[in-house]
């Protein structure tokens, strides 16, 4: 019996994919190289869900963030990310679309307790979901306060794919635990019919995905690694990202890797 992924099934035909990406660059950093080449025969669409920030005072995080990438003000930051991420999608044939949910860095708490205008002002992570980077956003903990956000964007997800008509849906599998990374895999393993997750680059460069975790799951590896020389190019139109998330200008160009149910590559039976 042949043994086929429920991707090789798809890479037979030409219906459309259907990308979840976290923030305003992760799908062509993780993905670029399958997206760009399957492009060229089917309709592909990338939509990426944490694409605002709320307004200031920000939290030291967030502001080191927007140093990083050179924009002191986070309206203007946003939609020149936006901006750059239709253009990039566009030039590689891809729709593009933003589903307006505020990035962890800037997510604040629903119900401010009374006199947290003023403490917002004076110590802004004491009114935000997630405070800090490396204790909160990084630590892999989904705050109790976005459970309603994930079935909002589940919600969403399911209309998209109807909307669409897509045959499969990639998210995030979570690698470097960044909480908007796991909110993306949950809107998407809401959908396990259609689900496939995708290694989380750059963060996979340093860390591994949660083997346990996949093996519970049933999911196995698949790796995509044509087309790679043009990743580099593609990442590096992302003017404001690319030389914070690569400082010394080197991109590494890796092959991609992929998760799918295992029950999709059936044991060859003997005749």
């Amino acid at each position: 019996m042949v043994h086929q992924s429920r991707i090789d099934r798809s890479l037979a035909g030409n219906a459309p994919w259907l990308f979840l990406s976290p923030h305003l660059d992760d799908a062509v950093l993780s993905c670029g190289a399958l997206i760009e080449a399957q492009a060229q025969g089917r309709e592909v669409i990338v939509a990426t869900l944490f694409t605002e920030a709320s307004d200031g005072p920000h939290t030291r995080a967030a502001r080191s963030f927007m140093s990083q990438c050179a924009v002191k003000d986070a309206g203007e930051l946003f939609d020149a990310r936006k901006a750059e991420d239709k253009a990039v999608l566009e030039d590689m044939g891809v729709q593009s679309i933003h589903l307006g949910a505020v990035d962890a860095l800037f997510r604040q708490r629903r119900a401010p307790k009374l006199g947290s205008e003023a403490w917002n002002r004076l110590l802004p992570e004491m009114t935000h979901r997630y405070p800090t980077y490396r204790f909160d956003i990084a630590m892999g903990r989904i705050a109790r306060g976005d459970r309603s956000l994930i079935g909002q964007l589940r919600n969403d997800v399911a209309a998209l794919l109807a909307l669409t008509g897509a045959e499969l849906l990639f998210c995030p599998v979570g690698v470097g635990k960044h909480v908007d990374h796991l909110i993306t895999r949950e809107a998407g393993l809401g959908h396990p019919d259609h689900v496939v997750l995708y290694s989380d680059f750059p963060y996979n460069l340093d860390h591994e995905p949660d083997a346990s975790r996949l093996a519970r799951w049933g999911y196995v590896p698949w790796t995509w690694d044509h087309g790679l020389i043009a990743k580099p190019p593609r990442i590096r139109q992302y003017t404001t990202q690319a030389d914070a998330l690569f400082p010394s200008g080197h991109i590494p160009v890796t092959a991609e890797t992929y998760f799918v149910p295992a029950d999709q590559y059936p044991a060859a039976r003997s005749s």
